[in-house]
C-alpha cells in the first residue's frame, strides 16, 4: 500500500514539475530540418523605414528577400501581419540565410508589436536565418521561434511577455532545429519559460547549440527544455523566476530524454518568485492539470542522461539550489512512450550526469534552502568539488552514498542508491503549493540587496 500512495504522490509532483506545452495546433508540424544551403554568391540590402525606406513594413521586405539578403529595420513600433494569425514569417528554403537586423546597440528601439498574433516572429524550415536587434511584445505563443531549421542565430533580442493573454509562452524558442545560437538576449514576464530549446533531433555527427550571455528572470521556468540536447548554456543569467533551469524529458514531444547537455558558468540565483501570489502576467493556467509548477529551486534535472552541470554560481533559491529527480509521469512498462520515438532504453531514468564544481550560497551572503536535492535515482550519477555552504542541510544528507564523488571522465560513473524518503520529501515540497499558494517548505534565508544591478521582486518571497 505504501508503494501504492507513493507512485500516485510522486505522479502528481512529477505533473508539478512539468513546464507547460504550447498547444500544438499553434505550430507548424515538425519535419526535417534538413541540412544548410550553399553560401548564395552575391546579396543585397533591403531597408525598412516608416518615413523614407522602400518597405515600410518587414514583411513586404522578408517577401521580396532572397536567400542570404539582409533586412534592415529603422527604430520603431512594427505591427506586422504576415497572416491572420503570425506578425513576421520567414518560410522556405528561399529564404535561407536572411538577416534581420534591427538596432543593435539599444534592440528597444526596433520593436515588434505582435498584437496578440501567435509569434513575433517564426522562422520555418528557412536555415541559418539571423534576427538581430529587436524586441518583441503582446504575443500570443512566442516572441522568437525558429521551428525545422538547421542553424540560425538569435542575438540581442528581448523578449517582453506581459501583459498578454496567452498561457503558453516562451520568450525565445527553437523547436525540432539543428544547431544554432542564442547570445545576448533578454526574456522576461513569460507565462510558461523566458528560453526554450525542445525536441532537438538525434545526430551521428553532433551539431551543438550555444547559448550565452542571456538573461532570463520575471517568467514562471527562466529555462525549460523538452528533450533537449547538444546544447550549452554558459556565461547567463537566471533569476527571479519561479524556478530557474529545468531541462527534462517528456513523451508529449519527440525523442526523449534531454542528454548531452552542458550548463556551466552561469550564475542562477533567487528564484523564488511565486507568480501566484501577483505577477507582471494573468493568473497562471498551468498545463498540468491545474497543479502548480514549483518555485524556489535554481536548476532541476528531470530525468535526463550524460549531463554536465558544473561552475555556476547557485544561491538564494529558497527550495533548493541543485536537484535531480527521475522523470515518475512517463510509462515505465517500456512500451507507453512508444509514439514519442524514445532515445534508448528507460528514457526516463537519470543517467551519467556530473554536478561539479558548483559554488552555493554567494559565500554565505544569499543561501539555498537546501544546496542540492536527488532522489538517488538512476545510475553513474555523480557529485563533486561542489562547496557547499555551511549549516545548510541537502537533502537527503550528504553521504558519498547519497552523492557519489565523480569518477574521471571517460570511466563509467559511480552507483547510485534510491532514496524513497528523499523522493518522498520532493513530493511535499511540490503538493504544498497546490494546497496552500505557499512554496512548500522553502526555507527563507537572509538575501543580499542586490546581485550585479539586479533586485529581488518584491512577491518574490510570498
Amino acid at each position: 500500500m505504501k508503494t501504492l500512495i507513493r507512485t500516485v504522490a510522486l505522479a502528481a509532483v512529477a505533473a508539478i514539475m512539468l513546464p507547460a506545452l504550447a498547444s500544438a495546433a499553434d505550430y507548424p508540424a515538425p519535419a526535417n530540418p534538413g541540412t544548410p544551403s550553399p553560401r548564395p554568391g552575391g546579396s543585397a540590402t533591403l531597408k525598412v523605414c516608416k518615413k523614407g525606406g522602400k518597405y515600410k513594413t518587414i514583411q513586404a521586405a522578408v517577401k521580396a528577400a532572397r536567400s542570404g539578403d539582409t533586412i534592415k529595420i529603422c527604430d520603431g513600433v512594427y505591427k506586422e501581419a504576415a497572416t491572420t494569425t503570425q506578425s513576421v514569417q520567414i518560410e522556405g528554403a528561399a529564404k535561407n540565410r536572411i538577416k534581420l537586423v534591427g538596432n543593435v546597440k539599444d534592440p528597444s528601439k526596433v520593436v515588434i508589436d505582435a498584437a496578440g498574433k501567435l509569434n513575433g516572429v517564426i522562422i520555418n524550415s528557412a536555415n541559418d536565418v539571423t534576427l538581430q536587434g529587436m524586441t518583441a511584445k503582446n504575443y500570443f505563443s512566442n516572441g522568437f521561434f525558429a521551428v525545422n531549421v538547421n542553424g540560425y542565430v538569435m542575438d540581442r533580442l528581448r523578449a517582453n511577455g506581459g501583459p498578454k493573454t496567452g498561457d503558453n509562452s516562451y520568450g525565445l524558442y527553437a523547436f525540432n532545429s539543428i544547431g544554432g545560437t542564442m547570445t545576448n538576449d533578454e526574456a522576461y514576464y513569460n507565462t510558461d519559460a523566458g528560453f526554450y530549446i525542445g525536441q532537438t533531433p538525434v545526430q551521428v555527427k553532433k551539431k551543438r547549440t550555444i547559448v550565452k550571455n542571456i538573461s532570463s528572470w520575471g517568467n514562471v521556468l527562466g529555462w525549460s527544455g523538452t528533450n533537449m540536447r547538444y546544447v550549452t548554456i554558459t556565461k547567463s543569467a537566471f533569476f527571479n523566476n519561479g524556478t530557474g533551469v529545468v531541462p527534462n524529458a517528456l513523451t508529449s514531444e519527440l525523442y526523449p530524454p534531454e542528454e548531452d547537455n552542458v550548463i556551466a558558468d552561469n550564475d542562477i540565483y533567487w528564484n523564488n518568485y511565486n507568480y501566484y501570489r501577483g505577477s507582471a502576467f494573468p493568473k497562471v493556467t498551468p498545463g498540468t492539470g491545474g497543479i502548480p509548477y514549483p518555485v524556489g529551486i535554481g536548476l532541476l534535472l528531470f530525468g535526463g542522461r550524460n549531463q554536465t552541470v558544473s561552475n555556476n554560481r547557485v544561491f538564494g533559491n529558497w527550495g533548493a539550489g541543485i536537484g535531480l529527480i527521475e522523470q515518475l509521469t512517463m510509462d515505465h512498462s517500456g512500451t507507453g512512450y512508444d509514439h514519442s520515438q524514445p532515445v534508448g532504453a528507460e528514457p526516463w531514468k537519470l543517467k551519467d550526469n556530473r554536478v561539479t564544481g558548483n559554488i552555493m550560497g554567494n559565500g554565505g551572503k544569499d543561501l539555498n534552502g537546501r544546496d542540492l536535492a536527488y532522489d538517488g535515482s538512476g545510475s553513474g550519477n555523480c557529485f563533486s568539488d561542489n562547496k557547499l555552504s555551511a549549516g545548510v542541510e541537502n537533502t537527503p544528507e550528504f553521504t558519498t552514498v547519497a552523492f557519489p564523488t565523480c569518477n574521471p571522465v571517460g570511466a563509467a560513473g559511480p552507483v547510485n542508491t534510491f532514496n524513497g524518503a528523499a523522493q518522498d520529501k520532493a513530493v511535499n515540497w511540490a503538493l504544498a503549493l497546490a494546497i496552500s499558494g505557499a512554496p512548500g517548505e522553502t526555507i527563507a534565508q537572509p538575501v543580499t540587496a542586490s546581485f550585479g544591478g539586479r533586485f529581488h521582486f518584491p512577491k518574490a518571497s510570498d
